[in-house]
Parts: structure tokens; C-alpha cells; sequence
């Protein structure tokens, strides 16, 4: 059972009572509400009432926008809701995953690149406060999966590293940083990501390590973290079978379920073994790694049972509540359960003062806080991380610098558009290059594909009303015309496929298309990933390769600023970004 006076709660006898009595004073109805963090889709009063007042829920987590309407929301969340709600944001890169005007300041990878934990700190800390000037109080962050497949398309840039102590340093700065602003941190995704190559959005991953390699790895970073005090876990759709077989010898595979099921897992590992106190929630229960275990009707039972005390995200309110309260009446979720999850949620509340905070009408600061949303001081700090990470993995032929000077006429293909975090679609990435390129003196020639051309030509003649003009396809031209043309070639990709494919590699506008790096023994070519530090596995022929880990503006700058010479590369990649071959090194 949970004992509230520990860490990471840490209560006071007055701070007990006010778990105690609430929830005495609350409603069954009330009591399995608090159980749901709802996903808000919507920022209107209307939705919001509705929710509050049908499905009394525990905590939130919203769909982006900016910090005035999420500012809004979550005052009318708090001053409408009758406990105090825990209310989340990705804040994995900054205060951008708690409103989209928020500061980027650096993937996990991209910290983990400056080998430097002060970043990480940083990087908490302007999370926190940005998050907090709107009301938020509760990061799904820090990552501390370990990169150790660089297939996995989650992991990629969500991870420090593939060392665990470098990634229970980064996470333990992350975590010191944010708890300055009085957030507090769920780290994620237990029993942990980045073994498997498949996506646990689609399907139930595997971590395949033995016990005794999980505990020298996994278990050391969630040891170190659970002495720091992490407040909270999530956990993911991922099975571990060594643990699930030791502690429950009886098991056939077909029983083995993803941890967010499995009591061996939750209770007996996460619980009893590394002895974790605090509060535990699942990772979104949309993921089929979750949906395709059991039918929802049982999975929102079994997920409390098995010992997490939140569920993440409602499918539709009515019935998950329903299929949750049918679950209490059927004693799948025990009334010892029961409590012990809800001493746990209010537990939180209270170490975050939040019933305190209620009664003083300070739950969500004075709007004037919204001053310190993208400040320039954290822009600053951005940029520092870019120049401090942004990593030269790769030169082995004397191709920089590349200057105006020497190298006027650029050819530049760019993978990938959109500058994409949690689904918030920014300004495309292409036009930003291109902007940045110009801007310090290139003639920049941007690749068109074919079948981009072709659908504009398309588009053109319907809003004419004529009948499509033919676009010749395939055309090659004469290789003597492409080098007198140019005189240097970028290439930029932002390949990025979270949670839609179990893969995250090049693909070519077209078969063999004229992108494809043919032209690297004829013009000095510089491959730059603005995504995925992995590419080289398929751009092996490349010579002189940039991992810059994140789409942004700031980052764009900055790597522009090392391929004229003006800055050098001061980055390490925290990870294999030769993929293990020998062939990609050449």
C-alpha cells in the first residue's frame, strides 16, 4: 500500500488528512472518475462542462494550441473542477509540448548530443515554466528508454542515448530542472522502449533482454530515478518476458501481456522490486499495443488492477466509464485497489500543493505569466543547444566549408516537409531552408519532384477549366548540364513517422529518381538530418554527413552557420549513427 509520508510524496499529516477526507467525502461515481485523464479535443466551455460534470475526471491532457487558448482552458478547468486536476503536457523538447508558441529547445537525442547534463536541466526548467504559465503541472516526460535499435521509429530522437548512464544523468537533470517550476514528472515507458524495432503504437513491442540485462540497463536507469524522486511512471504497451516468467512461472506466451496488463510487471517488478511509491498511468490506451491485448471492456479494469491508478485517454467517454465502473461492481478493480489508486492520484495533488492552490484561487497564475512563453531568454538558450549539439558524424572528403563565394549555385533537395511535433503541423521546412539558405547569399535551386509537379499541373488546369497539359515523366538530361548548373549539392531530411509505420527510412519521390544521391562523385554533396540520426544506413555513398536532430528554424541557422565555416561542429551523437556497418564510414 501506498505510504504517503515517503517520496515522492512526502505529505504532511495535514496534507494526509486532505487526502483522506476527500476521498471519503466523494462519490463512487466520483472515485472511478478519477481514475481517467481525458484527452481534450476540444477547448470550448461547453466540452469542458461536459466533462467535468459527466466523468469527474482525475487529469488532462489536450490536444496543442496556442498559450492564450490553452491558458484559457485550464483556468475554466481548475475554477469549474471540484478537485484539483493534474494537467499534462509532452513537454519532452520544451514549452513547445505545452502550447505551439512554445520554445523548442532540444530533442532528447539533440541534449544527449551536447554531453552536456546542464542542457538536460534546461531543457526541464524551461518546460516547467513555460508549461506552468499556463496552467500545466505535470510533464509525460523525461524519456528514459535507450536507444539501442536503430530501426525503432519512436525512439529515434525521444532517447539520451544508447548508454544507460547517460541516460540517467540527462533524465535526472531533466527531472531537477523541471521540479524548479513546481511540475511534476512522469518518466516513460516502462519496462522500456528502444529494444524492439517495431512501433507500440501499432502493435505490442517486445523487450527482449534477459533479467539480468534488463537490471544492469533498464532497471538502473529506473532505480537511479526512483532514489531521485520521480513523482510518477507511465507505462507502455510493451512486454517483457524474462520478468513476466520469473515472477510468474505458471505463464504460457499466449498469457504474457504488455506491461500496462500485467501485474508481474507493475506490481511485481516496477512495485515490489525496485520499490516505487508513487503514482502510476498507462501510456494512451489508443495504441494497439494495448487495444489488441483484450477487449476494451476488459482492458480499462484490468489496467487498474494490474496496478496502474490512471488510464490514459477516454475512446468515448460514456462507455470507457461505464466499462470502468462495471469493472469496480465486478471486483476486478477490489475496493483496497480502489483506494490505494486514489490516494495515490490525490497524493500527487497534494505534494504539488495543489489543494492549497485551490483554496487561494492561484491554481493557474495571473495572465501576465504569459510573458515568458517564447522569451527571448530561452530562445537564447535554443540556440545554444543547437550550436552545442548539432553533430559532424561524417567527412571523409574535404567538401567543407561551402561559402557563397566558392559555392554560389546550390542544388537542394529536402525529404520531408513539415515541421511536425505531437501532430502540431508548422511552417514547412522546405521554405524555411530555402529562406535560411538565400538569406546568407546562396542561389538556391529547390528539387520539384515529378509527382509534385504533376498534381500542380493538375490543379492548375482544373481551376482553369482546361484540360490537363502532359508532364513528361522520367526525363533525364545530361549530366554535363547538372554540373555546370551547380555548384554544390545539400541535401536536408525530415523523415518522421511516429506512430503510422514501423519504419522510419528515406523513401524516393519516384524509382531511381533524380534525387537519389547518383551525384555525389560528380559535386561536393553535404546530407543533413534534420530527424532521424540513422540516415546513413541508406546514404552510405555520402561523404560528408550532418546529424542536426530537429526541424526548427534555430537548428536550420545554425547548421547553415557550421557548413560556411562561421561555427564549428562541437556535437557528439549519443548513439551508433553508423548503424553498425562498415560501409556507411567510408
Amino acid at each position: 500500500m501506498v505510504n504517503l509520508k515517503a517520496k515522492p510524496f512526502n505529505l504532511s499529516n495535514e496534507d494526509i488528512t486532505w487526502v483522506e477526507t476527500t476521498i471519503d467525502s466523494m462519490t463512487i461515481e466520483e472515485k472511478i472518475g478519477q481514475l481517467f485523464i481525458n484527452l481534450g479535443y476540444r477547448h470550448d466551455q461547453e466540452y469542458l462542462k461536459d466533462i467535468l460534470e459527466k466523468y469527474h475526471i482525475g487529469g488532462v491532457r489536450y490536444n496543442p494550441n496556442n498559450a492564450e487558448t490553452i491558458y484559457e482552458q485550464n483556468k475554466y478547468l481548475q475554477e469549474n473542477s471540484k478537485i484539483p486536476l493534474l494537467i499534462a503536457a509532452n513537454v519532452e523538447s520544451g514549452g513547445n509540448g505545452a502550447c505551439t508558441d512554445g520554445t523548442l529547445i532540444g530533442t532528447h537525442i539533440q541534449i544527449g548530443a551536447t554531453k552536456d547534463p546542464q542542457y538536460a536541466y534546461q531543457l526541464g526548467y524551461v518546460s516547467g515554466v513555460e508549461g506552468a504559465a499556463i496552467g500545466c503541472n505535470w510533464s509525460f516526460a523525461p524519456v528514459v528508454d535507450i536507444n539501442y535499435n536503430w530501426r525503432n521509429p519512436v525512439t529515434m530522437t525521444r532517447c539520451f542515448s544508447d548508454k544507460p548512464e547517460v541516460v540517467l544523468d540527462m533524465s535526472e537533470a531533466y527531472f531537477k530542472g523541471i521540479c524548479k517550476s513546481g511540475f511534476a514528472a512522469a518518466m516513460k515507458h516502462f519496462p522500456g522502449d528502444g529494444v524492439d524495432e517495431r512501433d507500440h503504437h501499432l502493435l505490442t513491442s517486445v523487450n527482449t533482454l534477459s533479467c539480468e540485462e534488463w537490471d544492469q540497463t533498464y532497471g538502473k536507469v529506473y532505480h537511479g530515478m526512483i532514489e531521485a524522486g520521480v513523482h510518477s511512471v507511465m507505462i507502455g504497451h510493451i512486454k517483457l518476458p524474462a520478468y513476466s516468467r520469473r515472477l510468474n512461472p505458471n505463464l504460457t506466451d499466449a498469457e504474457i501481456l504488455p506491461a500496462t496488463l500485467s501485474p508481474e510487471l507493475v506490481t511485481g517488478l516496477l512495485r515490489d522490486k525496485l520499490g516505487f511509491n508513487g503514482l502510476v498511468l498507462t501510456d494512451a490506451s489508443a495504441m494497439l499495443g494495448l487495444t489488441s491485448a483484450m477487449k476494451r471492456s476488459d482492458i480499462l479494469p484490468h489496467t487498474i488492477a494490474a496496478g496502474c491508478d490512471m488510464f490514459l485517454f477516454f475512446n468515448d467517454p460514456e462507455e470507457d466509464f461505464s466499462f470502468m465502473m462495471d469493472g469496480y461492481k465486478n471486483g476486478i478493480i477490489t475496493e483496497q485497489r480502489l483506494t490505494d489508486a486514489l490516494k495515490r492520484i490525490l497524493g500527487l495533488k497534494a505534494s504539488l500543493g495543489l489543494h492549497n492552490k485551490q483554496r487561494a484561487g492561484t491554481l493557474v497564475p495571473p495572465i501576465s505569466a504569459l510573458s515568458v512563453i517564447g522569451c527571448e531568454t530561452h530562445k537564447a538558450i535554443a540556440r545554444e543547444v543547437a550550436d552545442q549539439s548539432i553533430t559532424l558524424v561524417k567527412q571523409t572528403r574535404a567538401e567543407l566549408p561551402l561559402k557563397p563565394e566558392t559555392h554560389r549555385r546550390i542544388m537542394l533537395y529536402v525529404l520531408g516537409d513539415d515541421l511536425v511535433f505531437f501532430g502540431q503541423k508548422q511552417q514547412g521546412v522546405k521554405d524555411i531552408i530555402v529562406e535560411e539558405l538565400e538569406k546568407v547569399g546562396f542561389e538556391v535551386t529547390l528539387f520539384v519532384p515529378q509527382t509534385a509537379q504533376i498534381a500542380q499541373v493538375k490543379q492548375e488546369s482544373a481551376e482553369n477549366k482546361q484540360a490537363p497539359v502532359a508532364v513528361q515523366r522520367f526525363k533525364r538530361e545530361k549530366v554535363s548540364i547538372f554540373t555546370n548548373s551547380f555548384d554544390a549539392v545539400i541535401l536536408f531530411a525530415n523523415v518522421q513517422e511516429f506512430a503510422q509505420a514501423n519504419y522510419a527510412r528515406i523513401k524516393w519521390s519516384s524509382p531511381m529518381s533524380s534525387e537519389i544521391p547518383w551525384y555525389v562523385t560528380s559535386l561536393p554533396t553535404v546530407f543533413v538530418s534534420l530527424h532521424n540520426p540513422f540516415h546513413l544506413y541508406d546514404v552510405p555513398m555520402v561523404k560528408t554527413y550532418i546529424n542536426a536532430y530537429a526541424p526548427t528554424r534555430t537548428v536550420i541557422q545554425e547548421t547553415i552557420k557550421k557548413i560556411l565555416g562561421e561555427s564549428s561542429f562541437k556535437g557528439q551523437c549519443e548513439v551508433d549513427a553508423f548503424c553498425g556497418l562498415w560501409d556507411t564510414r567510408i
